[in-house]
């Protein structure tokens, strides 16, 4: 998943990859197959968020980021700034009439730039824990960050269910949410943990496993490039428990700030309501990961 930093780094690799060929339990059924692409939506087209007044934030919008993150926030080839969450700042911006403006900093460091006012707004990926809203205050979900099966094209699965999956060998990276997850709501499935998330692909693709499950983001950039090379598919569709998996994306404001986070939250549904948002999640997310 995003947001540790392992996961970040694993990310980087698969994504990296990727853009070289591309440019509480009740929630024990995943929701069905998509026929094709499915563009998230976190937004309610029957509620009518208040246009903010604009005249009261500052007329340039400073959004902090990293460079280490993609397809989300990263550095080109000419050293701009570029990625998905990129591209949302600048919509949001563009919604507001506020001229914007982006930095790249540590990802480490984000809130202290952030409580040192370099900037008024973090979009990067940052986990919405207990910890980090004891600091600052975050916007509505623009994103989520389900889980998903993987399987070999050659094996035909109508679903992703407890009874679709069965005794099934299925590879998982150790110790993660994802494992836990398995062991709660697929008790038949043989689970084979292995190190980390590349070990449980690698035995996905030599067929020491029937399947593999983890995280949907991870696991669509690895599709998309030139490792899986055509191998592989996802089956059935998104697992998004965020007691086992996250709570999603989210922009970090400071504590107190509400008449920006209120903007921002109204930025992000007018950009989804326009069809904004469903450009940008297909021109970087090829293979969606819903």
């Amino acid at each position: 998943m995003p947001l540790g930093k392992k996961s970040r780094k694993s990310l980087i690799f698969q994504s990296l990859l990727a853009m070289i060929v591309a440019f509480a339990p009740v929630p024990l059924l995943a929701q069905p197959a998509p026929a094709g692409p499915v563009v998230p939506s976190f937004w309610s087209a029957s509620r009518r968020l208040e246009r903010p007044d604009t005249t009261r934030l500052p007329s340039t919008l400073r959004f902090l980021t990293s460079d280490d993150y993609p397809p989300f926030n990263f550095s080109g080839p000419d050293g701009a700034l570029m990625g998905f969450n990129v591209d949302l700042a600048r919509a949001v911006c563009a919604e507001l009439a506020l001229t914007c403006t982006l930095q790249a900093v540590d990802f480490d460091t984000l809130l202290d730039a952030l409580d040192q006012n370099k900037g008024d707004a973090v979009i990067a990926g940052l986990a919405a824990t207990p910890a980090n809203r004891a600091k600052v205050d975050f916007s509505e979900r623009y994103l989520g960050t389900p889980a998903r099966f993987v399987a070999r094209t050659g094996l035909s699965l109508p679903g992703a269910t407890p009874a679709d999956v069965g005794a099934r060998r299925v590879a998982v990276a150790a110790g993660t949410s994802h494992e836990a997850y398995l062991k709660a709501f697929f008790p038949q499935a043989k689970i084979q943990p292995y190190p980390d998330v590349a070990a449980a692909r690698a035995a996905l693709l030599a067929g020491e496993a029937d399947l593999l499950f983890g995280d949907g983001i991870g696991l669509s950039l690895w599709l998309n490039g030139t490792q899986a090379n055509g191998c592989c598919r996802f089956v059935g569709g998104p697992f998004t428990e965020s007691r086992y998996f996250g709570d999603g994306l989210s922009v970090a404001v400071k504590s107190g700030n509400d008449q920006l986070r209120r903007a921002i939250d109204y930025a992000l549904q007018r950009v989804w309501e326009k069809g904004v948002y469903t450009d940008l999640y297909l021109r970087w997310f090829p293979i969606g990961f819903y």
